[in-house]
């Protein structure tokens, strides 16, 4: 945070040098174009490559879902057949949930963390574009299975033993099983990085109770993704080794008992959903404060709310399989569970409302969206509190109803948040803010959308029809909703579609106004990523930001005056550091880990087609690890800088 301080009075002869490591600041000679993005380590230039591979992947899940729209709008469709149907809805719920919202999750962590706790970088910034590029290059090779045999066709689930080579015997699996495999590296990894960012890397005065509560559900989300992908991983280990080598885990003829996938796919399953919505409840929760002029209601209690739905989300997996005959005593205790998890996600609604209440709302873009997310996903979880009573799920666990209700959390709730957050920091990222016009056309094409291809789904599964159904008979009375739901997911479409219109409406209208500096604040906010400039310099701070209370950046514009009112004293842009980072150094760009990442793939191909294919794979993995080992952490010629012991004047 840049604040304006008198010089420090240092006696005659003290030297005003500090010791810097190397490799502790700006990437010196970075390449250009498009090398520059394959090799970058910057941690805010890999989080908008999240966004951008995100976005990639919501178009391919985006029109296998109005491909299945199609198909139901009419009973009898013949639009596709049902194993092209199993295909494009198995492939849909994957690419959404593991390819779009996750990383979409991890596009704002990245970004936004390290700048929220006053740091210059994540903690691993090689490891940070090695976890980009494993999932990228893991989300690539799992779409290839259309051009190699086919998606999956077992659900997003895939659930034993329909997984089996039996029931399943084209490559698809295979690639459902090794792409998430990959894709999981990746969050491991990242989640390892932020961790360590958030505890170890906290910017001087920067108590963990003073940290934003958009980094507190993030760190959370971390140690639920720390968690929980090992226990898929287990999985899928167990079912390559099935479908590959001829093991046994889940083959009933053999004796195995397929309810053990059930049980370790929903054990990473429900904290997984609870690893969508979190960063979404953060973004939110930054969102609404500053367009209703207020702190947050009980930040204590936002921060131990989600913390209590990190750790009580791995007590509730099983009330996916209340049919599955788990027996009374464990209905019941996860009955229970269910009840009470629903509790802290009532703080968080609670707590937002009381912040909205009483103060001064703008109703601009990011505002309505961050409200949106709090009506669509207080929907969705009343309809799934409705699920913990063991009676009521059994009669509509395969049904419509649940359809309904997992899309009005995660789309209605995380994917709102989500836009919330791009329309809030796109002025931090890009220095332009997106236009508000569009923004609301955009937003209320959503919400409409939205609204109705989901609403009319809770009556279908209240009439009884069946999930994972490729068609229906006219008799069964269930065309009018399930035309309305078409009419509004190709509504939902073009909406969706309306952040791309925007951003280049608004890049065009920025260049042609001789791009105007939006300036460091734009929205007068309350953390320290707005009190360095926009768009945000490479190294992020000029000098170390030192914090003295939550909401540190907002309490240095405003203070009580003796009357103890509140006064601004200070506009954002008259204490914001300047940007220039002189003699500033941060790690040199690196094309070892998109090199490292490049090669799991390879294994991959080489376990579903060719064992050979393993051999170029494994000496491109360790040529590697070899040069990644082997790389300086800087690039920095001491020959071309003054700070030939890698000092910095202090400021």
């Amino acid at each position: 945070m840049a604040i304006i301080e008198e010089p420090l009075a240092l006696p005659e002869g003290t030297s005003t040098k500090v010791e810097r490591p190397l490799g502790a600041y700006t990437r010196p000679r970075n390449p250009a174009g498009l090398v520059n993005w394959l090799t970058t380590v910057d941690h805010k230039k890999i989080g908008i490559m999240y966004g951008t591979a995100a976005l990639f992947f919501l178009v391919i899940g985006g029109v296998a879902a109005l491909l299945i729209r199609i198909q139901l709008a009419v009973p009898d469709s013949q639009f596709l057949s049902a194993d092209a149907y199993n295909q494009i809805f198995t492939m849909h719920g994957t690419v959404m949930i593991f390819l779009v919202v996750m990383p979409v999750g991890a596009a704002f962590a990245n970004y936004l963390l390290p700048l929220q706790v006053g740091a210059r970088d994540v903690a691993f910034p090689r490891i940070n574009a090695f976890s980009f590029w494993i999932f990228f290059f893991g989300g690539l090779m799992l779409n290839t299975s259309w051009f190699l045999g086919g998606g999956a066709d077992g659900g997003w689930f895939n659930y034993a033993p329909n997984n089996g080579i039996a029931y399943s015997p084209t490559p698809g699996i295979d690639f459902w099983n090794i792409g998430l495999l990959i894709v999981g590296i990746g969050s491991l990894t990242g989640s390892v990085n932020l961790i360590t960012t958030v505890l170890n890397m906290r910017a001087p005065g920067m108590s963990m109770m003073k940290v934003p509560v958009f980094t507190w559900m993030t760190l959370v989300t971390q140690f639920l993704l720390l968690l929980a992908i090992p226990v898929l991983t287990v999985a899928q280990v167990l079912l390559s080794t099935d479908r590959l080598f001829g093991a046994n885990f889940f083959n009933v003829e053999q004796g195995a008992d397929p309810l053990l996938w059930q049980h370790l796919f929903w054990i990473f399953g429900h904290p997984e959903v609870y690893l969508m919505i979190l960063p979404a409840f953060g973004i939110v929760s930054e969102v609404i404060p500053t367009f209703a002029r207020k702190p947050i209601f009980g930040y204590p209690f936002m921060v131990f709310s989600g913390i209590a739905i990190g750790f009580m989300g791995f007590g509730v997996w099983a009330h996916h399989m209340f049919v599955a005959g788990i027996g009374p005593l464990s209905v019941t205790a996860f009955t229970l569970a269910t009840m009470f998890i629903a509790v802290p996600t009532g703080v968080k609604i609670l707590n937002w409302l009381a912040t909205l209440w009483g103060g001064r709302l703008t109703l601009n873009t990011p505002m309505l969206f961050a409200i949106a997310l709090v009506t669509q996903f207080t929907i969705g979880g009343l309809s799934g509190v409705s699920h913990s009573l063991a009676a009521h799920d059994t009669q509509q666990t395969d049904t419509y109803y649940i359809v309904a209700h997992f899309h009005y959390v995660l789309f209605g709730g995380a994917f709102f948040g989500f836009v919330a957050g791009m329309y809030f920091w796109w002025p931090k990222a890009f220095g332009y803010k997106l236009n508000d016009k569009i923004g609301k056309v955009h937003f209320w094409t959503m919400v409409v959308g939205f609204n109705l291809t989901f609403g009319p789904q809770h009556i279908l599964g209240l009439q009884g029809m069946p999930r994972r159904m490729h068609t229906y008979a006219d008799a069964q009375g269930f065309n009018l909703w399930n035309a309305v739901s078409t009419f509004g997911s190709f509504i939902l479409g073009i909406g969706t579609l309306m952040v791309l219109f925007n951003a280049a409406v608004s890049y065009r209208n920025w260049r042609a106004a001789a791009r105007p500096d939006v300036g460091p604040d734009p929205w007068d906010s309350r953390s320290l990523e707005w009190s360095i400039q926009s768009p945000t310099p490479e190294h992020n701070f000029d000098v170390d930001p030192v914090v003295t209370q939550l909401d540190d950046f907002w309490h240095r514009k405003y203070q009580k005056d003796e009357n103890g009112t509140l006064r601004q004293v200070h506009t954002g842009d008259e204490i914001a550091q300047p940007g220039n980072g002189e003699g500033v150094h941060l790690p040199a760009p690196s094309y070892w880990p998109i090199m490292l990442a490049f090669s799991i793939p390879i294994l991959g191909y080489g376990l579903i087609f060719n064992l050979w294919l393993i051999v170029p794979a494994v000496i491109l993995m360790l040529v590697a690890l070899y040069g990644w080992a082997l790389e300086p952490a800087d690039d920095l010629d001491i020959d071309d800088h003054h700070d030939h012991d890698h000092e910095l004047e202090t400021v």
